[in-house]
């Protein structure tokens, strides 16, 4: 009887154990100061923002860049290697938004007012922002890491959460080519 028991839990603590990379060609690895941020991409909701991303972390594009926008209990910003929220990659992606909520965790790009101005940067929420649902393109998810996504340098609630000396983020890449 101990035995079926001991089996049932294992069963169960495995079947609620998140999968680090069921596809590293769609998994995305961020890494912080302090360890590195796990992302599952969504291809199927977002496939030009996904092929999009995936091409930025190839080319080391996020490498060095600042964490410059951090709103403690809404999300932290970046994308933006100038950190001033006004850079960019130069490349607007069209908007594809989806049914899926702004949950703890969900990655989606930041825009300016037109729909379609999504390029480079993008934030990770800390919390439910369901006033976002439908007007921003989510494009994955975290999960492995958020511990580390809480510990980012916040900002100036006052100044929009502008970070004066920002943390940065050391690397990214996708997990199929991560060494």
């Amino acid at each position: 009887m101990l035995k079926r028991i001991l089996l049932v839990l294992a069963f169960i603590v495995g079947a609620s154990a998140p999968a680090l990379a069921l596809d590293p060609e769609n998994t995305l690895y961020i890494d912080l100061k302090d360890g590195r941020v796990v992302i599952e991409m969504l291809p199927q909701i977002a496939p030009k923002t996904v092929a999009h991303m995936k091409e930025l972390a190839r080319k080391g594009f996020f490498d060095g860049t600042p964490i410059h926008r951090v709103i403690p209990g809404f999300m932290a910003q970046m994308g933006d290697p100038t950190g001033t929220g006004t850079g960019g990659s130069g490349t607007n992606i069209p908007a594809e938004f989806s049914n899926l909520r702004h949950e703890r965790g969900t990655v989606s790009m930041a825009r300016a007012e037109s729909l379609n101005s999504a390029d480079s940067q993008f934030f990770i929420c800390f919390a439910p922002a369901p006033f976002l649902d439908g007007k921003y393109t989510i494009w994955g998810r975290v999960i492995d890491g958020m511990q580390f996504v809480d510990r980012i340098k916040p900002g100036d609630e006052a100044d929009n959460g502008l970070v004066l000396l920002p943390d940065h983020i050391t690397k990214v890449q996708v997990a199929a080519d991560a060494q």
